[in-house]
């Protein structure tokens, strides 16, 4: 895990002058990469006229060292052969990799995943990459070729952001690394538009700034010195959403596979340990840690400070099974304290106050525990169907199929048994009814057309959309940059692509049955205590946000609205959302998410602009 940071000059060369002022830039992030940091110049291109000292190719990393804790992980690191890379990630089945390319005859000096990856490319190009099961973003320099290959892992893990400026490209880890090569500074007003309306982030590959773009997941760009081409392509894709039956050991598949992700997870030459919810995610990772581990495994969690919205009494049924635990509560004065170094950190707005909770706890971890890597329970909840909106697709899905039957007994179930049709409010449901959607009135001027998260042509795709856009790519881009703010690694089970590509192709019956979200879940972790196992709501990531919106921060809220930069960007009416937010005081039926990130916004831009 670390901090990546580059420069491919297409049209020209840098004079040795650029050479210090890049590796400042590439010093911005120097907390994703406490341990050792590196930086080349290269050229690439051929001709008698580049000038003495001049490059065209300009490496940089910051390193947190995770796997070969020695200094032959320094990077940029090359085969020797005209080959460099500067990596930000990890690469968990690099040891089979090695193997397999032992036995073709590639030798190997150290024991890092890096060195790995560089022999993947030189054995098989970038088609390569599909072999790799992990976290990347990454940058390999081909001398030889006279070209620079980018590549970003398949599910938005870690970030890879481009700027493309005077026959340049430049790419980083961190947005903060690209805002000083901006000619100006602009927001991107339809981003912002999207993000206060509809809550969502990274759903595309545009980010708040106008000109910085993310390199899509599961890609990588080529970039040639030659021509001045640059050419993308996908390395992998998702498996078709046509649905497979499965036998009746689909549970036992799912243990199976589960149990090598979090195995091939534990691989570190750290501590590792696990953030523990309560929910059914994390409780099954922790279990599963401690059956591959094959001993203790300590477990991280955060409470809030007046117990009123946590998940107390669930982290405590599973730390009973003999788990080590660390508490870390979160508070009201937290969110002042912390919100601004959550968006310094972040770089874009945050959607909600469990983001400043999960920064704090990160923080704790880091100062209180010896734990550098964190295994995560991120993508659960997108892969085995456990949103409340998956429940109602399927019914929706099954009606269409004319299987009336199937939905009235799911629906019956349901209701029985006090699940998913318990917890249904239309508050919670209103982004995905339409007509709802668009009589919100909370002040938004919409710049934009609304994305239609509402779709949901098959299951299969729809997991697929939230895997892609709506859900994963936000989750992982607070969880990473909240992580590296505190030189933390974040790993997720969920996020295997093997397990991905069994749990999409798996008839959704097997993952919604008898009333119960994550059914082949709670088949396959019998040893789960009874009160997660068969627990039947279905909570988020847990803080008083309302009450302390409501109450508490009333008078900062009011304060931040007098004179607002939103408003004076044209985005949105100040007086119209006070009056929102003064009904939601009241009690109105507001989601208390549509409040905190239109202030959280407004407290981004005053930091941004």
């Amino acid at each position: 895990m670390c901090g990546i940071f580059g420069v491919v000059n297409i049209q020209g060369v840098f004079g040795r002058d650029m050479f210090e002022p890049l590796s400042r830039i590439n010093d911005l992030t120097s907390y994703r990469g406490p341990n050792d940091s590196g930086v080349c110049a290269l050229t690439l291109k051929l001709g008698e006229e580049i000038p003495p000292g001049s490059f065209d190719v300009f490496l940089g990393n910051r390193r947190l060292s995770i796997l070969d804790l020695s200094s032959s992980g320094h990077q940029p690191m090359t085969d020797q052969e005209g080959r460099w890379i500067a990596y930000n990630g990890e690469i968990f089945n690099y040891l089979e990799l090695r193997q397999e390319l032992e036995a073709k005859g590639h030798r190997f000096v150290t024991g890092t995943d890096t060195e790995v990856i560089l022999h993947i490319y030189t054995e098989y190009g970038s088609d390569g990459f599909d072999r790799l099961n992990g976290m990347w973003a990454f940058a390999i320099a081909d001398v030889p070729r006279r070209r620079i290959v980018l590549s970003r892992d398949r599910f938005s893990i870690k970030p890879l952001y481009l700027l493309k400026r005077d026959g340049c490209v430049y790419f980083a880890s961190e947005i903060k690394q690209l805002l000083p090569l901006l000619p100006v500074r602009r927001l991107n007003e339809p981003v912002m538009s999207v993000f206060l309306g509809q809550g969502l982030l990274d759903h595309s590959l545009e980010t708040f700034y106008d000109g910085i773009v993310r390199l899509a997941p599961r890609t990588s760009m080529t970039i040639s010195l030659d021509t001045g081409e640059i050419r993308e392509a996908t390395y992998w894709s998702f498996p078709s959403p046509e649905v497979v039956d499965r036998p009746a050991d689909a549970a036992e598949q799912f243990r199976a596979l589960f149990l090598d992700s979090i195995r091939l997870r534990l691989r570190s030459d750290v501590k590792v340990g696990v953030l523990l919810s309560g929910g059914l995610d994390s409780s099954a990772i922790a279990v599963g840690s401690r059956s591959m581990s094959g001993g203790q495994v300590e477990t991280y969690s955060i409470v809030s400070a007046d117990g009123l919205a946590d998940e107390h009494e669930f982290i405590d049924a599973v730390v009973n099974t003999g788990l080590k635990n660390q508490k870390i509560v979160f508070g009201c004065a937290d969110v002042m304290e912390s919100l601004d170094k959550v968006l310094e950190h972040s770089d874009e707005p945050v959607g909600g106050f469990s983001v400043i909770a999960q920064f704090k706890l990160f923080e704790a971890i880091k100062k209180d525990a010896d734990a550098t890597v964190l295994l995560s329970g991120q993508g659960g909840d997108e892969v085995l169907l456990g949103y409340l909106k998956f429940f109602f697709f399927h019914l929706k899905s099954l009606y269409r199929q004319h299987k009336y039957a199937q939905a009235i007994a799911q629906l019956g179930a349901s209701l029985w048994k006090r699940t998913v049709v318990h917890q249904f409010t239309l508050r919670s449901a209103r982004r995905y009814i339409p007509t709802l959607h668009a009589s919100h009135q909370h002040g938004v001027r919409a710049t934009h057309a609304s994305v239609p998260v509402w779709e949901c042509r098959d299951i299969a795709s729809r997991q697929i959309a939230d895997i892609e856009k709506y859900s994963v790519p936000a989750l992982t881009h607070y969880e990473d940059r909240n992580s590296m703010a505190h030189s933390l690694e974040v790993r997720h089970p969920f996020l295997d692509h093997r397990l991905v590509e069994f749990l999409i192709t798996l008839s959704p019956q097997l993952k919604i049955q008898n009333g119960w979200t994550k059914h082949v879940l709670r088949e396959a972790f019998p040893e789960l205590p009874d009160a997660i196992r068969w627990r039947r709501d279905k909570q988020a990531f847990l803080t008083p946000e309302k009450r302390w919106l409501q109450h508490d921060l009333s008078d900062v809220v009011h304060s931040s609205f007098r004179g607002s930069r939103l408003s004076k960007a044209g985005i949105l009416d100040e007086q119209k959302f006070l009056r929102y937010y003064e009904q939601f005081q009241g009690g109105a039926a507001i989601a208390e998410s549509d409040v905190s990130r239109i202030f959280i916004a407004e407290q981004w831009m005053r930091r941004a602009f």
